[in-house]
C-alpha cells in the first residue's frame, strides 16, 4: 500500500446562503483545493462527492457528476457517498484506499450540503431518516430526541451534568468566534448555554449543531509525488471506517460508539500511534453530549471523565489536548455532507501552522473523527506533518 498525502484543501464559508445552490457552493471548495494545490482539472483522475441528502433538501439527484460537470470535469470517475453525517469522511476514507491500492493518483474529494433552503421541522425530518425508520422515527424520535436518551443516560451512569455538556459549547463558541469561515462567531457564557431554549431534555438550543449550508474538499495524491503540488504535504498516517447498528436499542450500551471505538482502534494500529500520541482533534459534536462520548470512546480520556475533563479546560485550545478548535459542528456549522471533509481541512490546517488565533502550539500529529447518525458510521483519520 502505497503513503497517501493531502496536498490541497478548501472550504467555502459556513451558514445560510439563500442566493447560493449546492453546485456552486461544491465548486468553490473544489477550486479552491485545486488552487491551493496548484493543480487543474486535467490532473484529477476520478472525483467522490460526500452528500447525505440533495436529493431531499434541494431536489437534484445524480450529485456527482452534476458538481464535477459544474468544474468543468468530464470523462473520470465520478461518485456519490451516502453514510449520513460521515458522507463525506466516507469518501475520503475510499478515496485514501484507492491512492494507497494504486487505482488512481490523483483524486478530488468534496463534501457538501445546502440544507437552509428547507424549514426547520423538514430538515429535521430529512435528518430523521438517518435514522431507524420502521422504529425509532415511527414511534416519534427526531435526532434531538435520540442524544437526548444518550445524554440523559450518560448522567445516570456517570454523573455527568448539565455543565459538563454546557462547557462544551462555551469552549467550541470561544473558538468559533475566531474561525472566520464559521457559521456562528458568537462567544457565549456557561449562564447563556444553561438557560437556553430546551429543544429535547436535558439539551438546549445550545447543546446542538446548527442547520448550515457550506461545501469542503481536499486533493489527495501518493506522497511520492506530493512535491509536486505543495511544500507543506500532510501525511494520511492511519484511517478507518466501521459500522454499528442505527437503532439506539440494537446497542449494547448508548453511552458508547462501538464504532467510534472500533474505527479508532483501526487507525492508532495502521498509523502505529496510541490515543496518548494524539495532540490535538476535530471530533463529532453535532450535540455537546457526542463531544464527550466522543473523547471517552477515542481513549483520551476514561469512561465518564469527558464531561469533568471539558470541564476544567482540557480540551481548550490552551488545554493538555485542544479539540475543535475550528469550532467544532456546534459554532463553525454542519452542513451534513461537508462535515467530514470539513474536520480534514481543520486537521491539516493546524498541521500547517496556518490556523491564526486558533493555533495549537503542539501540532504534528492530529486525528478527525465523523460520525453518521446515531454511531451508525464512524470515520477516524489520523493526520501527520511530513
Amino acid at each position: 500500500m502505497r503513503q497517501v498525502a493531502v496536498v490541497g484543501i478548501g472550504k467555502t464559508a459556513f451558514g445560510a446562503f439563500p442566493d447560493r445552490d449546492l453546485r456552486s457552493l461544491a465548486v468553490e471548495a473544489g477550486q479552491k483545493a485545486l488552487e491551493n494545490a496548484h493543480a487543474t482539472t486535467s490532473q484529477v483522475e476520478a472525483f467522490y462527492l460526500g452528500n447525505f441528502a440533495g436529493p431531499s433538501f434541494v431536489g437534484q439527484n445524480h450529485l456527482a457528476p452534476y458538481v464535477a460537470g459544474g468544474m468543468g470535469m468530464t470523462g473520470i470517475p465520478a461518485t456519490r457517498f451516502e453514510a449520513a453525517c460521515a458522507s463525506s469522511g466516507a469518501a475520503f476514507f475510499h478515496a485514501v484506499s484507492a491512492v494507497a491500492a494504486g487505482l488512481y493518483d490523483v483524486i478530488l474529494v468534496t463534501g457538501v450540503e445546502k440544507m437552509t433552503s428547507q424549514s426547520t421541522p423538514k430538515v429535521t425530518e430529512i435528518l430523521a431518516g438517518a435514522g431507524d425508520v420502521c422504529g425509532e422515527v415511527r414511534a416519534g424520535a427526531t435526532f434531538p430526541a435520540l442524544f437526548a436518551m444518550i445524554a440523559r443516560r450518560h448522567m445516570y451512569q456517570y454523573g455527568t451534568t448539565r455543565e459538563h455538556m454546557a462547557a462544551v459549547a462555551v469552549k467550541n463558541h470561544q473558538n468559533g468566534a475566531k474561525n472566520p469561515l464559521a457559521h456562528m462567531r458568537k462567544v457565549i457564557t456557561m449562564e447563556q448555554a444553561l438557560s437556553g431554549k430546551p429543544i429535547s431534555e436535558p439539551l438546549t438550543v445550545y447543546d446542538c449543531s446548527l442547520i448550515s449550508d457550506g461545501a469542503a474538499a481536499v486533493l489527495i495524491a501518493p506522497f511520492e509525488r506530493a512535491s509536486e503540488f505543495t511544500d507543506k504535504p500532510i501525511r494520511v498516517l492511519g484511517i478507518s471506517q466501521t459500522s454499528d447498528h442505527v437503532a439506539l436499542d440494537e446497542k449494547a450500551d448508548i453511552t458508547t460508539f462501538q464504532a467510534v471505538q472500533t474505527s479508532a482502534e483501526k487507525a492508532y494500529k495502521m498509523a502505529g500511534v496510541k490515543s496518548t500520541d494524539i495532540q490535538f482533534a476535530e471530533v463529532h459534536d453535532c450535540f455537546t453530549i457526542a463531544e464527550i462520548v466522543a473523547i471517552e470512546d477515542l481513549g483520551f480520556v476514561k469512561k465518564g471523565e469527558g464531561g469533568p475533563y471539558t470541564l476544567a479546560g482540557g480540551t481548550c485550545i490552551q488545554g493538555e489536548r485542544p479539540v475543535n478548535t475550528s469550532g467544532g459542528l456546534k459554532s463553525k456549522g454542519h452542513p451534513v455532507g461537508a462535515t467530514g471533509v470539513g474536520q480534514i481541512c481543520d486537521v491539516a490546517q493546524q498541521i500547517r501552522g496556518e490556523a491564526g488565533e486558533r493555533q495549537v502550539k503542539r501540532n504534528s500529529l492530529g486525528l478527525a473523527q465523523n460520525l453518521g447518525g446515531s454511531g451508525a458510521t464512524s470515520v477516524v483519520t489520523i493526520l501527520g506533518a511530513a
